[in-house]
């Protein structure tokens, strides 16, 4: 783990290891960005959770699953990280690279 920028500290993910999480059902992906890029594009089982509207106390509940932000390019998804750290969250895992790097990899995206 690494500071975070923001506040707190972060474990940087790659797309890869978020990808292989989200395929064997061990990662809940929270995607911050705001509801009209979520429209354009998003990550297939991400849950939407913007940022401009964020409540540490209403995160999703992820059971067993590791929850992990993500956006577009990976500094929402530190801001998240750091706001829910602050709630009092343990939660510090991000998508390096956020969607940006998801479509760099090749991996697929959905509309809306």
């Amino acid at each position: 783990m690494q500071p975070n920028p923001f506040g707190g500290v972060i474990e940087h993910l790659s797309v890869d290891q978020v990808k292989a999480g989200l395929e064997d059902g061990t990662i809940l992906l929270v995607d911050v960005r705001e509801p009209n890029e979520l429209a354009a594009e998003r990550i297939p089982g991400a849950v939407e959770f913007p940022l401009s509207t964020f409540d540490a106390a209403a995160l999703p509940d992820p059971g067993d699953k590791l929850l992990v932000f993500s956006c577009r390019s990976g500094q929402r998804s530190q801001k998240a990280a750091a706001a829910a750290q602050a709630s009092g969250h343990e939660l510090y895992r991000h998508m390096a690279g956020g969607i940006l790097a998801w479509k760099e990899a090749g991996f697929p995206t959905e509309l809306g």
